[in-house]
C-alpha cells in the first residue's frame, strides 16, 4: 500500500531522518523530517498551468505549530490553533526567503508549501527541521526548483561555534552571558542564500565565521536530500522558461531613452512618476499581440534593471548621484512629542521613522504561549508601514508578514543592549511609524528606536545603528556592493543585506539573496563596508543624543523594587488577593509580585510608591530585639497590656514592665487605644513577644539610661 523511502544521517548530536511515501500521497511532494524527537511534515503542491495574465511568481509558504506536538492544549476560549503566531509568521518567512530565488526564472505557476510541526521534543528547534523538510519536499515534487537548500542554527559561546544549540539555550539568550549568538543560515551546496541572526556585539570576523561554520555544517544535509531525491523524486515537470528576447528588444527600442531619462531624476516621487510615464509610453507603442503577452511586465522590468545595474557596474554614479559607499544625509531629532515617555524622528534621505517609547509595569509584559512553554517578554517593538509612506493609497489592515518581519529584525538589533530587568524593572514598548520610505525602513527603525529609548531614560549599554547593503552581481562575475540602498536598488538588485550594531560589534544581521547565492569574499566586503556605514550613522545620531537621559518624563511611571522572602508572598497577597488589593487602593500605586518574591511598585507619584512600600514592609519585616516602637494598646488584662506595635503584630507588656512603681492593675496608667512607646525585650519559649515600657521615656521615645532608672 505504501512506497516508503527513508534516509538518515547522524547530524551533530542527533539523528536526522527524511521519510516520504507514507503520508499525504496526493501532494506533489511530501516529506517528514525528524531531528531527535522533533518532527515536521512539509507538503508541496503546484498548479500545472499559470493563471491567465499571471505576471509574478505566486509562492505561498505556511508554517504551523500544532500544540499536540508538545502535549499541550491551546490557550484561549476556543482551544484550537487560530491565526498564525509571530513565531509561525517569522518561520514561514525563513522558509520562503532562501527557496524563492531558486525557482526557474519565468515559472509563474502557483506553489503552496505547508509545514506542520507534528512532534516537538523541547530540545531541537522545529524551524530548522521545517526548512529542511520543505527543501526536501520541493526537491522530490518535480517542480522546477534549482535546489536543494539546507539550513543550520549556529550558537557562539566561549569562542566556539555550536551547531543547533538546544531550545532552552536560545530562549534564554538575554539571560545567558556566555551564549552570544542565535544565527540561522540557509544555502545551497556552493553558496549562502539567507542569514537571520541576533547577536551580542560580535565582530565582523566572528559573524562571518559563524556563517561559514553553518554553511559547512549543512553539507551532509544537502547530500541526504539528494540521496532521498534519487530514490523518490517524481518526474520533472515539463517547463520551458519563456523566451521573450524579441519582446525585450521591442521594449528596449520603444522606451530605453525615456526610461534612462527617468532614472536620471534624483527625487523619488518625480522619478517614480517619470518611470510610470515611460512604461505607459512603451505600452502605447506595443501591438495588441505584444500587450497580451504575459511576459511584457518581465521585459519592462528587465529594461529598468539593465539601466540601473549597468550604470553602477560601469563605475557611474547611482541614481541619486552617490558613490557606492556614501550614506544619505541624516537628521536625528529627539523629544519631539510632549506627552510620550520618549520619542525620536530619524530621517535618512527619503526614509523616515517616527519612533515612540512607552514605559510600563509588569502588568504590561507580553505573555507568549508557545510549544516550549509560556514565557513573558518585557521588550516589545511594533513596526507600522502605512500606504502614505510611499505616496500610495490602499487599505489599512492589521500587521502583515512584512510588518512582523521588519519589527522582529529591529527587535533583535536592539534587545542586545537593553539593561537587565533587575536593573531597569520596566516593560518597554517601542513603536516605529514609517512616515516616509525609500529603502531600509527597518534599519531606520533601529536607529530611531535607539534614540527614542535613550530619550525615555532607558540606560542602553550603547547606541545601536543599522544600515542596508545591496549588491549588483553580473553573469561575468563583476559586482558592486552598495551602502545604504534605495528602494529601486533593493527591487532591481541582487541582495538585501542588513547589518545593525554598536561601535563594539554586530547585534543583528539579515541577508536575502535573489541570485543563486554569494561567495564569502562578497560577504566579507559587505560586512566591512557596512561597518563603515554604521560608524558614520552612529556619529550622526550622537549629535542628537548619545546616552540615556538621567531623568524620566513627568508622565512616565516610576518603579521601585523590593525583595521579600518567598514564605511571605502569601501574606502580602492575602486570601483571594485581599491584602494586595487594599495596598493598591490605599496607596494609589500599582503593585506586582512574582514567584521569587520580587515586588515592583509603580506610580508617577513618589509618595504613592513610598506608602505602598511602607505597607508591604510592615507586613513582611520582622521586629528587632532591643528596638523601640510606637504602638497602641489594644487590650488590657489583669497581668498586663497587649500592644499593637509592628504592622499587625501584637505583644504583651507585663504589668511589672509598665512602670517603675507597683500597679494594682494596668488600667491604673493605661487605657485601650492609648499610644505608647515600647521596647522589644525578646521572645518567650513559645515565640510570643515580650515588650517593656518602663525603660522608655514616653514623651521622647528615648531609652532611659540605667543609672537614671536606679534613682
Amino acid at each position: 500500500m505504501f512506497n516508503i523511502v527513508k534516509k538518515s544521517i547522524q547530524w551533530g548530536e542527533e539523528e536526522l531522518t527524511l521519510e516520504t511515501g507514507k503520508v499525504a500521497r496526493q501532494a506533489d511532494g511530501s516529506v517528514i523530517a525528524t531531528l531527535g524527537e522533533t518532527s515536521v511534515m512539509a507538503n508541496v503542491t503546484f498548479a500545472k498551468a499559470p493563471k491567465p495574465g499571471q505576471d509574478f511568481f505566486p509562492l505561498t509558504v505556511h508554517y504551523q505549530e500544532k500544540y499536540y506536538a508538545a502535549g499541550k492544549v491551546p490557550g484561549g476560549f476556543f482551544k484550537r490553533e487560530a491565526r498564525p503566531t509571530e513565531k509561525e509568521t517569522l518561520t514561514a518567512r525563513l522558509i520562503d526567503r532562501p527557496c524563492r530565488p531558486l525557482f526557474v526564472p519565468g515559472f509563474k505557476h502557483e506553489v503552496l508549501v505547508m509545514c506542520t510541526v507534528l512532534s516537538h521534543d523541547l530540545v531541537n528547534e522545529p524551524d530548522i527541521v521545517a526548512m529542511i523538510a520543505a527543501s526536501a519536499a520541493l526537491t522530490i515534487s518535480g517542480v522546477p526548483f534549482m535546489g536543494p537548500i539546507a539550513a543550520a542554527r549556529v550558537g557562539f559561546a566561549d569562542g566556539e561555534y555550536i551547531l543547533n544549540p538546544e531550545v532552552d539555550d536560545m530562549q534564554k539568550l538575554r539571560e545567558n552571558p556566555e551564549q552570544r549568538l542565535d544565527l540561522v543560515v540557509a544555502g545551497t551546496k556552493d553558496a549562502v542564500m539567507m542569514v537571520e541572526s541576533e547577536a551580542y556585539e560580535l565582530s565582523e570576523a566572528e559573524m562571518l565565521g559563524a556563517v561559514k561554520f553553518g554553511h559547512e555544517a549543512m553539507q551532509p544535509v544537502l547530500d541526504l536530500i539528494i540521496d532521498l531525491a534519487e530514490a523518490a523524486a517524481k518526474e520533472p515537470f515539463d517547463f520551458q522558461a519563456p523566451d521573450y528576447s524579441e519582446l525585450y528588444a521591442a521594449v528596449k527600442a520603444a522606451g530605453e531613452t525615456e526610461m534612462r531619462a527617468a532614472f536620471a531624476i534624483k527625487d523619488k516621487q518625480e522619478r517614480t512618476n517619470a518611470i510610470s510615464a515611460a512604461v505607459a509610453s512603451i505600452k502605447d507603442k506595443m501591438s495588441e499581440e505584444q500587450l497580451a503577452d504575459a511576459n511584457l511586465g518581465s521585459a519592462i522590468k528587465k529594461l529598468e534593471s539593465s539601466i540601473l545595474r549597468g550604470d553602477i557596474i560601469s563605475g557611474g554614479a547611482r541614481i541619486d548621484g552617490r558613490d557606492n559607499t556614501t550614506v544619505r544625509p541624516i537628521v536625528s531629532e529627539v523629544g519631539i512629542l510632549p506627552r510620550t515617555h520618549g520619542s525620536s524622528l530619524f530621517t535618512r534621505g527619503e526614509t523616515q521613522a517616527l519612533v515612540v517609547t512607552t514605559l510600563g509595569t509588569g502588568d504590561d509584559e507580553q505573555i507568549i504561549d508557545a510549544l516550549h512553554g509560556n514565557s513573558r517578554s518585557n521588550f516589545l517593538l511594533h513596526y507600522n508601514f502605512p500606504p502614505y509612506s510611499v505616496g500610495e493609497v490602499g487599505r489599512v489592515m492589521g500587521p502583515g508578514r512584512r510588518e512582523i518581519g521588519h519589527g522582529k529584525l529591529a527587535w533583535r538589533a536592539l534587545q542586545a543592549v537593553l539593561p537587565a530587568a533587575t536593573d531597569f524593572p520596566y516593560t518597554i514598548r517601542v513603536v516605529s511609524e514609517i512616515t516616509e520610505s525609500n529603502g531600509s525602513s527597518s534599519m531606520a527603525s533601529v536607529c530611531g528606536g535607539s534614540l527614542s529609548m535613550m530619550d525615555a531614560g532607558v540606560p542602553l549599554k550603547a547606541p545601536v545603528a543599522g544600515v542596508a547593503m545591496g549588491l549588483i552581481l553580473e553573469e561575468d562575475g563583476k559586482y558592486a556592493v552598495l551602502t545604504d540602498i534605495l528602494g529601486d536598488e533593493d527591487h532591481l538588485g541582487d541582495m538585501d543585506f542588513k547589518v545593525a550594531g554598536t561601535e563594539n560589534g554586530i547585534t543583528s544581521l539579515q541577508m536575502d539573496i535573489k541570485v543563486a547565492g554569494i561567495t564569502p569574499e562578497i560577504m566579507e566586503q559587505a560586512l566591512a563596508q557596512a561597518k563603515d556605514g554604521r560608524m558614520h550613522i552612529l556619529g550622526e545620531m550622537n549629535k542628537a543624543l548619545s546616552a540615556g537621559r538621567q531623568e524620566f518624563s513627568a508622565h512616565a511611571p516610576r518603579i521601585e523594587t523590593m525583595q521579600i522572602p518567598t514564605d511571605k508572598i502569601r501574606e502580602v497577597i492575602g486570601s483571594g488577593g485581599k491584602v494586595i488589593r487594599e495596598i493598591v487602593e490605599v496607596s494609589g500605586a500599582k503593585v506586582d509580585i512574582n514567584d521569587e518574591g520580587v515586588i515592583k511598585i509603580a506610580s508617577a507619584n513618589g509618595e504613592a510608591i513610598q506608602k505602598a512600600y511602607d505597607m508591604i514592609h510592615a507586613i513582611v519585616a520582622e521586629p528587632e530585639e532591643g528596638q523601640i516602637y510606637t504602638g497602641k494598646v489594644v487590650k488590657l488584662v489583669d497581668f498586663g497590656a497587649f500592644v499593637n506595635f509592628f504592622g499587625k503584630r501584637d505583644g504583651l507588656v507585663h504589668v511589672s514592665q509598665i512602670a517603675n512603681t507597683r500597679l494594682n492593675h494596668p488600667s491604673d496608667l493605661l487605657k485601650e487605644g492609648q499610644e505608647v512607646k515600647v521596647k522589644l525585650l525578646g521572645f518567650d519559649d513559645r515565640g510570643k513577644v515580650r515588650l517593656g515600657m518602663k525603660m522608655v521615656d514616653q514623651e521622647t521615645g528615648q531609652e532611659i539610661a540605667p543609672e537614671a532608672k536606679s534613682e
